[in-house]
């Protein structure tokens, strides 16, 4: 094997320490061979001639990777593949490259096999998937450490005040069956803490059920909800149980409830009443078991004001309310949210880490983030598809995100005005108008490019004069 150079190609050292590489080949001139070219490329090598050696190596001696022969003396590879494979990666080299024994290979758990004779460019080839491999699991050991710290609970992130409180609220309550209410703006993670309070509850081992009340058609979201029996309408070919029961005995998460219509708002204050359901069609009452969480990002003291939301199934539902501040108002949590959807996007999409530099940090941290955490979230994972290189590119972002470009009316841009609803009604109408335009004035795509639903969608263009 002649020495590979050290090229572009060349794998990168991520790490302070270099990888330690053990070699076990009983043709010493190929273990000389692997030696001069793995040190010119910066790893750390160990060698062996036989099997029983390599063992109490890899017995004794922490390795990162193991390049071993198949044929060997005594013992062969696949003995030490099958002893080893499950603590260290290990490739397997062999002069007899065939699609059987690449399947045996990986059924004992090869990382990967290469053909003897190796080529330098073979091996930086595979030298290169490794490093990704390993880089892949240090950001996983990284994002499973951050979500065992202190700034996490139940897979939410944060260590602002005003979320640390809220996992508090969440501890306190979750032991108990009372109905809860989350209210936000889109993207603040009410989902996340509906399915934290029950996963912290009794119910946890049951049923967690989660419907978005305003995503689904008005003549449906009955039949979805309570179910329906055989011959109910035209297209009842079968008895089917609702989300009710789906969730009875744990928990029913009625997201964006303020989109529920009014008799189906009557309904579901009777189910909470009588602890029952009854399928569409049906005359027969089924006793239900259900934890009801409902979360909105409406006004519903407005909504309940002005007829759309009845007062009574109102304060059923807001037994204890939980209120998700917006990123803006909690900007000490953005640094931390970027290093996580960095990290398990990373993982995620089986890509090397990226590094945020300062002039994409500023960005970031700069930006309101109107679709808060998940808009964040989404421009991150389009940033690691689209930069180049190590590090995550300005250009990769959003362009109103990396020039902050967001326009606020003349009111808003007062240095008198510090008005956060004021700055925040500006934000929207800004992106409805820009959401409008790019679909050409179709309401339904624009209120999927905006993430609410069809019906919010009208409420606002009506709410804010928007034609």
């Amino acid at each position: 094997m002649e020495n590979a150079p050290v090229s572009s190609s060349t794998p990168k050292q991520a790490y302070s320490e270099p990888r330690h590489i053990l070699i076990i080949d009983d043709d010493a001139s190929v273990n000389t061979s692997l030696q001069d070219v793995l040190s010119t490329l910066g790893y750390q090598t160990s060698s062996t001639l036989c099997g029983h050696e390599a063992l109490k190596k890899l017995e004794t001696d922490n390795f990162d990777l193991v390049l071993c022969d198949l044929k060997l003396p005594e013992i062969s590879g696949l003995d030490v593949l099958k002893q080893y494979a499950s603590k260290v990666p290990i490739i397997l080299m062999t002069a007899y490259s065939t699609e059987k024994i690449a399947a045996k290979a990986a059924a004992c758990g090869a990382f990967d096999y290469i053909r003897k004779p190796i080529f330098p460019d073979d091996l930086l080839f595979t030298l290169n998937r490794f490093e990704t491999h390993h880089a892949l699991q240090q950001e996983n050991k990284k994002l499973k450490e951050t979500l065992a710290g202190g700034n996490s609970f139940q897979n939410i992130i944060a260590k602002s005040q005003s979320f640390l409180d809220i996992f508090d609220i969440i501890k306190r309550l979750a032991p108990f069956n009372t109905t809860v209410l989350i209210t936000g703006e889109s993207g603040t993670g009410k989902e996340l803490v509906a399915k934290a309070i029950h996963d912290t509850s009794p119910r946890k081992d049951l049923p967690f059920v989660a419907i978005n009340c305003g995503a689904i058609p008005e003549n449906l979201i009955e039949s979805e909800l309570f179910g329906h029996k055989k011959g109910a309408f035209t297209d009842a070919s079968r008895d089917k149980r609702g989300l009710f029961e789906e969730a009875n005995g744990g928990t029913l998460f009625l997201d964006e409830v303020g989109d529920l219509p009014l008799h189906l708002q009557v309904k579901i204050l009777r189910a909470l009443q009588e602890q029952s359901i009854r399928r569409v069609g049906d005359e027969q009452s089924i006793k239900i078991d259900v934890r009801i969480i409902s979360a909105t990002s409406r006004d519903l003291d407005k909504e309940m004001a002005q007829g759309r939301f009845r007062d009574d199934l109102l304060y059923r539902l807001n037994v204890i309310s939980i209120h998700l501040p917006p990123l803006r108002e909690r900007p000490e949590d953005i640094s931390l949210l970027i290093e996580y959807f960095v990290q398990k996007h990373a993982v995620r999409l089986g890509i090397s880490p990226k590094i945020v530099g300062a002039d994409v940090l500023k960005a970031l941290l700069t930006y309101p983030w109107p679709g808060n955490a998940r808009e964040l979230e989404n421009c991150l994972e389009r940033a690691l598809v689209l930069s180049d290189g190590e590090h995550l590119e300005l250009s990769s972002l959003p362009s109103h995100v990396a020039g902050n470009t967001t326009q606020l009316s003349a009111d808003t841009q007062s240095p008198d005005n510090l008005s956060i609803k004021a700055h925040t009604t500006s934000i929207e109408i800004d992106l409805i108008k820009r959401a409008l335009v790019e679909t050409k004035g179709n309401r339904t795509q624009a209120a999927r490019l905006l993430e609410i639903s069809h019906r919010t969608l009208l409420y606002k263009l009506k709410e804010y004069g928007i034609s």
